[in-house]
């Protein structure tokens, strides 16, 4: 199986090149259909794809990003020996049509290719022991428009750490991969029907964005056979929640009684402080009983959606 070029990628710009990646699913979205990138949803895919989406700004993390690409590109070559390199152009699967790949680099007489990444220190930790996952599908992703048989990420982690490995080609992934995206395209991009919300904290700024005020004295009917036993769900998930924390505080507070004074507890390998915090707050009640102009002056009204259950 070989890829087919979309479009040549050497002499396009950047919002150009934007508006080529509308007309398919690429590897950085690959992660965020399944679930499974901590900062973006599928709603956020979804309304990328239909022309709906705010306009994404190029800015100098992204610009650092693109530059330290040679770099690691750079490393990985000396630490392995490979040679790698660049395919300009966006890929299109030879079946699928909708399912692209913009690939960083391919390596020289190999079906393989190379993912390049910068990251901070603060992820040091989650790289040295495994890929991120959203990351392991975009690679997944990559093999499945060119039907290669493996392929390599790198990571530039906080400019003190390099890190590289070798992704297998798995099938059972590919598979169901496929099938995601194939059912995202289909059933929620065509036909204009958002997917529901997943739960996550990008989907929830996604709907503040979507629907940022209410219209005042404005009713909606909802359907009680599709929201009665959701409602009903969502209370035992308070009561449990709500007993959980009970048991939470509890348990701290057993060790806290234990500690007494003590700054540090050790419990086997784990280690447990409770240090005297000293902190200045400021009493917005008082300032504005004392200087009610000077407290108006400096005050910004801001407007948000209350979301409630009675």
């Amino acid at each position: 199986m070989q890829a087919n070029v979309l479009v040549n990628t050497l002499n396009i710009d950047y919002k150009e090149w934007l508006k080529h990646r509308q007309k398919g699913i690429g590897g950085s979205d690959a992660g965020a259909i399944c679930g499974m990138n901590p900062w973006k949803s599928p709603i956020a895919v979804y309304l990328d794809k239909i022309g709906e989406s705010e306009p994404v700004e190029d800015n100098e993390r992204m610009r650092i990003g693109r530059d330290l690409e040679d770099y690691v590109a750079k490393r990985f070559c000396e630490a392995t020996g490979l040679k790698v390199r660049r395919k300009n152009a966006i890929l299109q699967h030879p079946k699928y049509l909708f399912m692209l790949a913009n690939v960083d680099r391919l390596i020289v007489g190999r079906d393989e290719g190379l993912e390049c990444k910068v990251t901070n220190s603060y992820a040091k930790k989650e790289w040295e022991e495994e890929i991120p996952p959203h990351y392991e599908i975009q690679c997944h992703h990559y093999m499945m428009v060119t039907g290669y048989k493996a392929w390599w990420i790198a990571v530039l982690i906080g400019n003190e750490k390099f890190i590289y490995k070798r992704i297998e080609r798995d099938e059972d992934i590919i598979t169901s991969l496929m099938q995601i995206e194939y059912n995202f395209w289909h059933h929620h991009v065509l036909p204009r029907k958002m997917p529901a919300p997943d739960g996550s904290s990008a989907a929830a700024e996604i709907i503040k964005e979507m629907y940022p005020t209410s219209k005042p004295e404005s009713i909606i009917e909802l359907s009680s056979k599709k929201f009665e036993s959701k409602l009903q769900r969502l209370d035992e998930i308070k009561e449990l929640m709500s007993k959980l924390d009970e048991e939470k505080k509890k348990i701290e507070q057993e060790i806290q009684v234990e500690m007494g004074e003590n700054e540090l507890a050790l419990i086997g390998d784990r280690k447990i402080t409770w240090k005297t915090v000293s902190s200045n707050r400021f009493d917005s009640k008082s300032f504005k009983k004392d200087y009610p102009d000077l407290y108006n002056q400096y005050t910004k009204k801001s407007l948000y959606r209350r979301f409630q259950i009675k």
